[in-house]
């Protein structure tokens, strides 16, 4: 009898213990447990492993792995090829970014319209975002040579065009209309979504009080889209900084260092001078720049992004 209360008294306190509550808790923690798992595997982990190759020297090829402390951050900051790597990086970044986003705005507005044939043009913008990428910086490789289609075009028209990615400056604008082409159609999508998101009503108010086209666009359109402006924003500059087999397959960083950008200097210093201690250092300052720009942009978004004052 005594056996059997206290039996009894086991399971109404775990009954007690096992509340809805409790379940709710862990059914929430197995259905993040993929997402965290994978997190933690392929992005806190490797992050930790740059952060710990940074402070050693690791020699595949003498087969060595030596502990150097900050001596690869003190040959940053003395590197001499730094300094025009990141103005390379910002120039690339820079116009990436507003010939980007500014065309996709534009094909997004112009899309919008209720005109014959624009799911044509929407597919036909959209498809180079899922070809591959390397075959479409190949083909553009062949078309931008001193002797390739481009050039051939302008002859047609009576211009001798450059040597596109031989020469300093249009080479860099040659890389950046290659990946603004590639990608402009991901950014145009959300912006397309994000207009067909906007009252009708208010565009009518605005008409009917002799707004004008452009007014009605400053005023209406781009309070209503700045959500989807700040996350486009964001994704375009942290996949600006990140380009790399454009100027991989394009220019291999020249002509001289005219396109060499961080990504790519670092992937120099790490796999072909197999310096990877000092690779894993600019992947470093890479994530920090990256990381800054992105809380520059969530800090200010309060100053523009409508809902957010």
């Amino acid at each position: 009898m005594a056996l059997s209360v206290a039996r009894r008294a086991r399971t109404v306190s775990r009954a007690g213990w096992w509340t809805g509550r409790r379940r709710d808790h862990l059914l929430g923690y197995l259905f993040v447990a993929p997402q965290l798992a994978g997190s933690l595997l392929f992005v806190f982990l490797p992050l930790a492993l740059v952060l710990t190759y940074s402070l050693n020297e690791w020699n595949v090829l003498a087969d060595t792995f030596s502990f150097v402390g900050a001596d690869n951050y003190r040959r940053l900051l003395s590197d001499p090829n730094v300094p025009s790597v990141l103005m390379a990086t910002g120039l690339f970044s820079a116009g990436l970014v507003v010939l980007n986003l500014s065309l996709a705005l534009l094909l997004a507005v112009l899309l919008n319209q209720r005109l014959r044939g624009t799911t044509v043009f929407r597919t036909l913008f959209f498809s180079p975002v899922v070809v591959s990428l390397v075959a479409w910086t190949i083909v553009w490789g062949f078309l931008l040579q001193d002797n390739g289609g481009v050039n051939a075009i302008l002859r047609i028209a009576g211009v001798e065009g450059p040597n596109w990615l031989r020469t300093g400056s249009w080479a860099t604008l040659s890389v950046i209309v290659v990946q603004v082409f590639k990608n402009v159609g991901l950014n145009m999508v959300l912006f397309l979504a994000a207009l067909q998101g906007v009252p009708k009503e208010l565009f009518e108010a605005a008409r009917l009080d002799g707004a004008s086209a452009w007014t009605r666009f400053r005023r209406i359109t781009l309070p209503m889209i700045s959500p989807t402006v700040l996350l486009t924003s964001i994704i375009t500059v942290a996949g600006s900084l990140q380009v790399f087999a454009q100027i991989a397959v394009l220019t291999q960083g020249g002509p001289g260092t005219s396109t060499t950008v961080l990504v790519y200097y670092l992937y120099q210093q790490a796999f072909q001078f197999h310096h990877f201690g000092y690779g894993a250092t600019l992947s470093v300052l890479l994530f920090v720049i990256v990381l800054a720009l992105t809380l520059l942009q969530w800090r200010m978004r309060r100053r523009w992004v409508f809902h957010e004052a």
